[in-house]
């Protein structure tokens, strides 16, 4: 059986946001089109409430960084031009991969770059270097691609349209264009698998680091060692978070290989205030956990016992999604069935 965990929170985040007025700064690039000035690299030290026992910082802390990021580009770059404010609003997180653990006493340095527009929405690519501040030494320990909508300041519900970007090459467009079709069509198999659609959400950050908190639990208990967050799937958030809900995030296992984990983490909103409204899907994703030893080094994961036929059926369609990400990591391309 796979370990569950439970807990509940009350929201109290603002419904939408308040507008500061004002003008993101611009500049000129040659042939005179305005451009979003580049995002100075967010920097912080890993503090020990940023970490676990063992002196890995938490992939939620990093999350949340990346996603307050891509939030900070990408809604300077719709508000490039005039016309009506707005702020980027988070769709959906792509696979985000940790590469490395980042430890208490490090520094956490976030680069963003918008790397696609749509008419709708804008593609910004995280990375995340450590900094180890006693030797200079750096390192890359994450990647990420996130999805935002500009949403009107005047009303949170209306979706304005993403200034252009200048590409320097005609590859870039044509495979961000890829990119982009790759991940809408992801988005249905999202909708038919859960019914809903998948909605643009203000100040997810927060509820991203939950999530993996969750689901390290949801990996702590199973391994009985220390654990650390290898990879996110796509994280889809699929409908708004309001004031007053209390939300209830669940995390189960799905799948595990010799060295992973693999752990489904559910957000559940409750509108305790308005009796009119049910429970409703608020998020979903699934993480991917590894063990670590004393040194660092991978364990073996205990192996999960799928008993129900719903269990061995999630079971199985997480055995699909590893090894579909192993062929990719490889180089290979899965074939079609």
């Amino acid at each position: 059986m796979g370990w569950h965990f439970h807990p509940s929170w009350l929201w109290g985040a603002p419904s939408s946001p308040s507008p500061c007025g004002g003008r993101p700064p611009r500049s000129l690039e040659a042939g005179g089109e305005a451009q979003p000035l580049p995002l100075s690299p967010p920097s912080r030290i890993m503090r020990p409430d940023d970490a676990n026992v063992a002196g890995n910082v938490h992939g939620g802390t990093i999350l949340k960084m990346i996603e307050e990021a891509g939030a900070i580009i990408s809604t300077r770059h719709c508000n490039s031009q005039d016309g009506e404010r707005c702020v980027a609003a988070l769709a959906r997180v792509e696979r985000t991969d940790f590469l490395s653990p980042m430890c208490i006493g490090e520094v956490a340095h976030v680069s963003a770059e918008i790397t696609y527009t749509s008419k709708h929405s804008v593609e910004v690519q995280v990375h995340v270097m450590s900094e180890n501040i006693l030797t200079g030494n750096k390192k890359l320990t994450n990647k990420a691609t996130l999805w935002y909508v500009p949403l009107s300041l005047k009303n949170v519900d209306k979706v304005l349209e993403v200034p252009p970007v200048v590409y320097s090459r005609q590859e870039q467009e044509e495979e961000g264009r890829k990119r982009y079709e790759a991940q809408k069509l992801e988005r249905m198999e999202t909708k038919g698998r859960n019914g809903d659609i998948v909605q643009p959400v203000l100040n997810p950050g927060v509820t991203m680091k939950l999530m993996d908190e969750v689901a390290g639990i949801v990996a702590a208990r199973h391994c009985k060692t220390n654990i650390v967050t290898a990879s996110v799937d796509a994280i889809n958030f699929h409908d708004k978070i309001r004031k007053g809900c209390v939300i209830t995030i669940s995390g189960r296992m799905t799948f595990t290989s010799n060295k992973s984990m693999e752990i489904e983490v559910l957000v559940d909103a409750d509108p305790v205030v308005d009796n009119s409204q049910k429970r409703y899907r608020a998020a979903s994703a699934f993480f991917t956990y590894v063990s670590l030893s004393q040194e660092g080094k991978s364990l073996p994961v205990p192996q999960l016992l799928p008993e129900t036929e719903d269990e061995k059926k999630r079971f199985e369609e997480g055995k699909g999604r590893y090894l579909q990400m192993k062929a990719k990591r490889q180089g290979q391309v899965e074939p079609q069935p």
